[in-house]
């Protein structure tokens, strides 16, 4: 049987239950050595669940096996029921997710429904245009959007167009020759060395100064500070073990390779980690170092606590008193002033050590890493700038305004976390 290349016909049919069905052509050699031709027809699936293309992918297997013909079944491109937004949601983010973050997870998935499935949702995946694609981003910086925003829906747009190619969705990829256009630049504001210097005296909590010296001082991400543990701290440096995001503890997860590098801690913040190990409910190993309690399910347990609960509830009212914007208390502030501030105190390597910032390099070499004297020294001289001779009463502090109930019953509680979260303290 010579069944000649062919894709075949699919179709709907059925009264009660809808069920694709297939027909193609079939060619076969009569006594006399002539070619006859025939029509056949195959059940492929139910239309429940399945789209157009499936079924057409269906088909394509059927002809293949009947043919004989062995290897890989070409996939079809799509026809018009395959559209951006079903792409993004059932093939695009499945593929990609498990490489995700959870925070680049959240704030990712909202960008990808937000900004691109709101306009090319309904879109045939195939009908995307590389002209409307660069004219939505264009309209997209014109518009006032942030550079972080183009940006990421620049790179997002790109990413999903390439995977479609990839997967055989699209024969061409129309987002290759786009261009990201200019917008307007984005404030990254800093704090000053006074700001700073009044911020810390006027925090009488052990526990928030110490959370507040170690975002300062040593450039943490917020994740990072929050998933501290007690191992983390050997008296010299902190070493990253795990993340925190939004109350859960993620162990071994960090952003990068370079993540996992020591963070060296300056001289004048020892003294302020250690009293607040004195105070702490739990400074075992595995303990968090900046735990609170949890409710609910995990009542009782102690819990990472959220980053912009921790600064809006005890940090900004204090800074509004002092005259300081909101916009200025957070960790990425800290650290973006501490890689501006360090300028003037140690060189480009030592800021890009400090922040572990870089090119990616060996897991060998991120673990024996050890702490660049020329980086602690950069770093004490910029601590010592900022607090101009003052030292922090840590002796004298204690756990002001905090709920003591609480922080005994976190010293009560011996109980692990479940399975999201592996810590407890």
């Amino acid at each position: 049987m010579a069944m000649k290349y062919q894709k075949g016909t699919v179709y709907l049919s059925g009264q009660r239950v809808k069920m694709w069905y297939g027909k193609y052509l079939v060619y076969r050699t009569n006594q006399e050595g002539k070619e006859v031709r025939s029509q056949r027809n195959v059940s492929i699936c139910p239309k429940a669940n399945n789209s157009k293309w499936k079924a057409q992918q269906l088909l394509q297997q059927i002809i293949m096996k009947e043919d004989g013909r062995n290897g890989v079944t070409p996939k079809l491109l799509p026809d018009d029921s395959v559209t951006f937004a079903w792409f993004v949601k059932q093939r695009y983010i499945p593929m990609r997710e498990g490489g995700w973050s959870p925070a680049y997870k959240k704030s990712n998935t909202y960008e990808l429904e937000h900004y691109l499935s709101s306009h090319f949702g309904n879109l045939p995946l195939r009908n995307l245009d590389a002209f409307e694609i660069q004219i939505w981003l264009n309209q997209l910086a014109k518009k006032g959007y942030s550079e972080a925003v183009v940006g990421h829906c620049f790179t997002n747009i790109r990413a999903i167009t390439r995977l479609a190619k990839k997967q055989k969705f699209l024969s061409e990829d129309p987002a290759e020759d786009l261009t990201k256009p200019q917008t307007e630049p984005i404030e990254r504001p800093v704090m000053t060395r006074e700001q700073i210097a009044l911020l810390l005296r006027a925090i009488n909590d052990v526990h928030d100064l110490c959370l507040l010296y170690v975002g300062v001082f040593c450039g943490t991400r917020t994740s990072e500070v929050m998933g501290m543990q007690w191992k983390s701290w050997n008296g010299e440096s902190l070493m990253p073990h795990g993340t925190a995001f939004e109350g859960k503890f993620y162990p071994g997860r960090l952003k990068t390779k370079q993540s996992k590098a020591p963070i060296p801690v300056p001289e004048l913040v020892r003294p302020v980690i250690e009293n607040w190990r004195r105070h702490c409910a739990d400074s075992s190993p595995d303990a968090l170092m900046f735990p609170t309690f949890g409710r609910g399910e995990r009542k009782g347990h102690a819990v990472p606590r959220w980053g912009k609960n921790f600064l809006a509830g005890r940090i900004r009212p204090i800074a509004r008193k002092l005259g300081m914007a909101d916009r200025l208390i957070t960790f990425q502030v800290m650290r973006r002033t501490l890689g501006t501030d360090m300028q003037n105190f140690g060189s480009l390597k030592d800021i890009q050590s400090m922040l572990r910032h870089g090119s990616s390099v060996t897991t060998n070499d991120i673990y024996v890493q050890p702490i660049d004297q020329n980086v602690l020294q950069a770093a004490n001289s910029r601590t010592d700038a900022v607090l101009k001779g003052w030292k922090a009463p840590v002796q004298s502090m204690g756990v002001d305004g905090r709920n003591l109930k609480s922080i005994s019953a976190i010293r009560r509680s011996s109980a692990k976390f479940g399975k999201d979260v592996l810590v407890s303290c």
